[in-house]
């Protein structure tokens, strides 16, 4: 009880250490590091962009009206019309800084405001007068609105991620906590600098032994936080878990709101947490509501079924490319010119997965090209394993019985026959990718969730493949990604997958 006692009184007298508000010079000292006079600020930057798009677009559809199109509307509705779709932007929170919104996300956005906006200047017009080309007007200003927003925002966000990757600009950020949840996020941004967030060091009073990786620095306990936040210019910081108190991270908090800086909290349970969630309160108590996707409801079923329609339209449309590819593939491998190979799809069912023939040899006569990185990942219970070749130098080992055809089709083409296993139902367009029952039933045992990933139908393309965890990378990071998609799924999301995919499709044909 006596040890008790002095922890929480430790405990209680940081607390109210860290709680009280911090020093004025350290404030006064972090204003004097931050640019003065007319500094323009990423998100002022960003109204003034969108603004001039949209005067731009303005002056486009005025000069279109000149060209013989129905007249424009007049200068009074084209400024509301700007107004609107600036407020609508605001409203979205585009102008919010935050690491999960994509430029596709973006451009969604870009696209819905003007059309708010175009709806409503014709609402309104009509209510007041009775103007017969107020229709054309809007749907000529949305789009050209539409178009002008799109190209500012692509390229703004392609400008960011290329400074973000060659390591300038983004916000310093600082990790509170330094246990195993703290060193999974300051991995999670090294390997990801598009997200624009710089990982500069850790604070934790008492930091998880095991955990360092020699990247990210400890910089000191809590009682250091102003400290570390002055020398190091943070502008953003992330609570993960600790095994300080709770009165502690509390505290810190509290700390970094007065000194500035933005904060993300993980929220226990972070794992099993979709996007669609709804902040209630009970009593002044903050809960969280979950809204999970049903991977058992209708909208998976019309999915399922619209992939079976586009997928046979596509095997009309793409039948050149399949007579093209069975004729290279007979002449260099001969028959059979398919791979056919059992693969564990939705509920746990086998099925049989078809691919065009890319290399020498069978599975049964020379292994499986991946036995390797399988025996890697159980080793290292689902983290990255390296796949060498006998010779310990590297190399796949399919890379050496992958032929010069093969090599071609493996740019994507080689998977087109798995369009047959959409239209036979054993797949979907997108969807976990499936995995040979051997190998899935050594997963299920050493990767938190990995049975999961079944609760859908397997996909020819998937959520984690077009973030780059394919080959040899990290199963249970591919797992998590898989889980998500399942979790969040939306039309909205498979469309996402599908640009992606032909974006990296046509990055590896280049």
């Amino acid at each position: 009880m006596e040890g008790f006692s002095t922890a929480t009184s430790h405990a209680e007298a940081t607390g109210q250490r860290l709680s009280q508000a911090p020093p004025r010079r350290l404030i006064a000292e972090r204003r004097r590091r931050q640019p003065v006079g007319l500094q323009i600020g990423p998100v002022r930057g960003a109204v003034i962009l969108d603004l001039a798009a949209l005067l731009v677009a303005i002056w486009l559809s005025t000069a279109g009206a000149d060209l013989g199109g129905p007249p424009t509307n007049g200068l009074a509705i084209q400024l509301a019309f700007v107004g609107l779709v600036l407020m609508t932007l605001a409203l979205s929170g585009i102008y919010r800084r935050r690491t999960a919104r994509g430029l596709l996300d973006e451009l969604r956005i870009a696209v819905i405001a003007p059309g708010l906006a175009a709806m409503t200047v014709t609402f309104v017009t009509l209510l007041v007068n009775d103007d017969r080309f107020v229709a054309r007007q809007s749907l000529r200003e949305w789009i050209l609105a539409a178009a002008a927003l799109s190209v500012i925002r692509t390229g703004m966000r392609i400008g960011e991620l290329q400074s973000w990757r060659h390591g300038k600009g983004g916000r310093a950020t600082l990790i509170v906590g330094a246990g195993q949840v703290g060193h999974l996020i300051a991995q999670r941004l090294l390997d990801r600098p598009g997200l624009g967030l710089r990982p500069v060091g850790f604070v934790d009073d008492m930091p998880v032994e095991g955990q360092r990786n020699g990247q990210i620095p400890i910089l000191g306990p809590n009682s250091r936080l102003e400290a570390v936040v002055a020398e190091h210019g943070v502008e953003h910081a992330i609570l993960s878990f600790s095994a300080s108190p709770h009165e502690t991270t509390l505290a810190a908090a509290r700390r970094l709101d007065a000194l500035g800086v933005t904060v993300s909290l993980v929220p226990r349970l972070f794992e099993g947490i979709p996007d669609r969630t709804e902040l209630d309160r009970i009593a002044g108590i903050p809960v969280i509501s979950l809204f999970p996707t049903d991977p058992r409801g209708w909208q998976l079923s019309v999915k399922y079924a619209v992939d079976r329609v586009i997928a046979a339209l596509a095997i009309i449309a793409l039948s050149p490319v399949f007579l093209i590819s069975t004729l290279l593939v007979a002449i260099d491998l001969g028959r059979p010119l398919l791979f056919r190979q059992r693969r564990l799809g939705i509920d746990g069912r086998e099925f049989e997965m078809l691919k065009f023939r890319t290399m020498r040899g069978t599975p049964n006569r020379d292994g499986h090209a991946n036995a390797g990185w399988v025996d890697a990942v159980v080793a290292s219970n689902g983290q990255n394993g390296a796949l060498m070749n006998g010779n310990g130098n590297g190399t796949p080992p399919n890379r050496q019985r992958t032929t010069r055809i093969g090599r071609l089709l493996r740019t994507g083409i080689d998977e087109l026959p798995q369009l047959f296993n959409v239209l036979r139902g054993e797949m979907s367009l997108i969807g976990p990718r499936p995995e040979l029952p051997e190998y899935a039933h050594r997963f299920e045992g050493i990767i938190h969730r990995y049975g999961d990933r079944h609760r859908v139908k397997s996909g020819i393309s998937g959520w984690a493949q077009v973030h780059g965890l394919r080959g040899n990378t990290s199963l249970a990071d591919r797992v998590e990604w898989d889980n998500y998609y399942i979790e969040n799924w939306s039309p909205w999301l498979d469309m996402k997958i599908v640009v992606m995919t032909v974006r990296q499709l046509v990055r590896s044909s280049d």
